[in-house]
């Protein structure tokens, strides 16, 4: 007897196993006998014992019909062994025979002649146990079934790697009968480039013996070339029951829907995380021009190489018509942002640069129509209708732009612009995921520059009557006078602060800077009404304390305002200022050539709490020596304590300079912070020396 180790193994050098067991044979108990010519037993082995109880001295020479036969069916049996005998055609059964402890067992029996070297035959049969041998046959026909018709890719490859079998699954799967594969090696029917990594792992399991189970795999096959498909692969080493390794066992699982199922589950939260991303990040100011930039930092690079953010000219001032329905648009440019393209980002535009584009460009036909425009792959023709120039388009070209999504940016039924996006480095094309995130992130920044833009709009207006409440005073002969508005810086908002120079009998002159309290335009009313009052009482030649006195009750009266004042009265013959305050930080007096101070003046209470008196302070204001009156915007931050910020306004104070302009200049300069969110009055006055 002779067997292989391996499936397929060369037969001109077979693995012999003459000690191991067969696996099929032990598991049927075939058991082997044999009779002479009169029907007695002269071979008898262990197997039989087993299956039947008899012991082979039991046995051998006695007759086989009258051992183990039942009477009923001796004469048929009889008859079968008779023919074989004379004709030397086999036949097989299944018979009921006795067994030592005369039960009955049913044996599944086969039956052929042997011939001697004399010339005698013999009986030589095959026996075992029927039901042992129909599970063995239900379950082979079960595991045939099984493997024929599961839509699970099932093989089986040697030791050598090389194809034993497969089902049909795996035949649709490789495109390959399963006589195409057999005797064929690993390599010769996987071609793609990941057959090193599959042959390694297939190797690593027949080596070890460790299974691979559930290893996820993209790639093609030759039966689909042209798509990707998602597999599911388990890999198995076969060894028969004395432990010789047979080979491998592979099964295939196309999971290309589950996968496709969790790929696009991970891209929609991707697309969530970046929505919230851009929830954050964009609109965090009322500035158009920075909530375009924080669009632009959304989108490059997770979504774009490089990304354009184009308003429309209209967009940016009211005053001006909207854009025709036919001819150019007028953009301008208020975000630009490449990553890994730098030669890209001139190319595709300038922040604060105006654009035109003809009526047959992109942006022009996005903003136009309102709905976003994808091209998956850009040609120079798309190109030339892309770039604001030749020039830009050939830039665009070079350095391998290749996809282009323009989305519209709209809000309250107006267009504001465009979003343009394109990707080079990123050689996947925008598709209609990419175009979905887009717009939202679109949506989200259109109404936040919307919003900046009715902010802005309003902010101009509330300017525009802050400036014109605020006087142009002509500085009285005795006193150089130097003032500053300015209104806030990163809020979008004016204030109410306001100053005045008002004159008075007997060359005297006030000298007013008042805070109301809030913003927008109805503080910037309500500053032109105390400004009005203040005029009026000054002209009723009242002590200042008595001024913020009847300001406080007309400023009660204006609910829910109320307003901080300083109103100083400058007499040039008496060479002095009478100084009140109403919640107001205190003025700097700067003596000439003495260093500047904070005046030491009575506080009192804002305009418009009421009730509370207000005190007159007389101090000496000579020739050449400086006052500064000033709100709280220039000195007070969300950052520095009050006390440095002052400490700092002296400091500049002390510099002497002989232009008051300069002094108001150098003020604001060093003390004013750009995203400072309150407006700044500043009123400076300096008695001129006598001749």
């Amino acid at each position: 007897m002779s067997g292989t180790g391996s499936f397929g193994a060369d037969s001109g050098s077979p693995d012999l196993r003459l000690e191991l067991p067969l696996g099929m044979l032990d598991t049927l108990g075939a058991a082997v006998v044999a009779l002479d010519t009169a029907g007695r037993f002269v071979l008898w082995d262990s197997r039989a014992e087993e299956l039947l109880g008899y012991s082979a001295q039991e046995v051998l020479g006695r007759h086989a019909a009258q051992l183990l036969l039942h009477d009923s069916c001796r004469d048929l049996v009889a008859g079968k062994c008779e023919q074989m005998m004379e004709t030397g055609r086999s036949w097989a059964g299944l018979l009921p025979l006795r067994t030592k402890d005369g039960s009955t067992r049913l044996v599944e029996f086969r039956c052929s002649r042997l011939p001697d070297r004399q010339g005698d035959f013999y009986a030589l049969g095959i026996a075992t146990d029927a039901s042992t041998l129909r599970k063995v046959e239900q379950d082979l026909a079960l595991s045939t079934q099984l493997i024929a018709q599961s839509p699970i890719a099932l093989e089986v490859l040697d030791t050598d790697l090389r194809y034993v079998a497969v089902n049909p699954a795996m035949e649709r799967m490789h495109g390959l009968s399963a006589e195409e594969h057999l005797g064929r090696g690993f390599r010769e029917v996987l071609s793609s480039d990941s057959v090193d990594a599959s042959e390694a792992a297939v190797r690593e399991v027949l080596e070890t013996g460790r299974p691979l189970v559930d290893k996820y795999t993209i790639g093609r096959t030759p039966a689909d070339p042209d798509n990707d498909h998602a597999w599911s692969v388990s890999v198995y080493r076969l060894e028969d029951p004395g432990g010789q390794v047979l080979g491998v066992a592979t099964s295939v699982i196309d999971v290309t829907d589950r996968h496709g199922a969790i790929t696009a589950a991970a891209q929609a939260r991707h697309r969530l995380a970046q929505v919230a991303e851009g929830s954050a990040r964009i609109g965090t100011t009322l500035d158009m021009r920075q909530t375009a930039r924080e669009l632009a930092d959304v989108a490059v690079p997770e979504l774009a190489d490089v990304a354009v953010v184009d308003v429309l000219d209209s967009a940016l001032d009211d005053r001006r018509p909207a854009t025709p329905d036919s001819g150019p648009a007028l953009f301008r440019t208020l975000a630009v942002k490449a990553a890994y393209i730098a030669e890209a980002s001139n190319a595709a535009g300038t922040a604060g640069q105006p654009v035109s584009y003809d009526a047959d460009r992109l942006p022009t036909r996005c903003v136009r129509t309102g709905q976003p425009i994808m091209v998956p792959r850009v040609d120079d023709w798309d190109l030339a209708r892309i770039a604001r120039d030749a020039a830009a388009a050939a830039v665009l070209a070079s350095v391998g732009i290749h996809s282009y999504l323009a989305i519209p940016l709209a809000a309250q039924g107006r267009s504001l612009g465009v979003l343009g996006l394109m990707r080079g480095r990123n050689q996947l094309p925008f598709n209609a995921d990419d175009v979905t995130l887009a717009v939202e992130l679109a949506g989200r920044t259109a109404v936040s520059l919307d919003n900046a833009r009715l902010h802005q709009s309003v902010r101009n207006t509330a300017v525009t009557l802050q400036r014109s409440l605020l006087p142009r005073p002509t500085p009285p002969e005795n006193l150089e006078i130097a003032t500053r508005y300015q209104p806030a810086g990163t809020s979008n908002e004016v204030g109410g602060d306001w100053f005045d120079v008002i004159p008075l009998a007997q060359d005297k002159t006030a000298l007013v800077v008042g805070d109301v309290m809030g913003s927008g335009i109805d503080a910037a009313a309500t500053m032109g009404r105390l400004r009005t009052a203040t005029a009026t009482l000054a002209d009723l030649d009242l002590p200042p304390a008595q001024v913020l006195q009847r300001l406080d009750k007309i400023t009660a009266g204006l609910d829910p305002y109320i307003a901080t004042c300083i109103y100083a009265e400058y007499d040039p013959h008496s060479d002095r200022c009478r100084i009140a305050a109403a919640g107001h930080l205190p003025p700097a007096l700067t003596p000439a050539g003495g260093p500047p101070e904070l005046l030491d003046l009575p506080s009192g209470a804002p305009l418009g709490v009421g009730g509370v008196p207000f005190e007159t302070t007389t101090v000496p204001l000579r020739p050449c020596d400086q006052l500064a009156l000033y709100t709280d915007g220039l000195v007070e931050t969300r950052r520095d304590a009050i006390d440095e910020r002052l400490d700092l306004l002296l400091r500049v104070l002390d510099s002497h300079d002989p232009s008051l302009e300069e002094t108001c200049d150098r003020l604001l300069e060093t003390l004013r912070d750009p995203d400072d969110h309150d407006d700044v009055s500043l009123l400076i006055a300096r008695p001129r020396a006598r001749p």
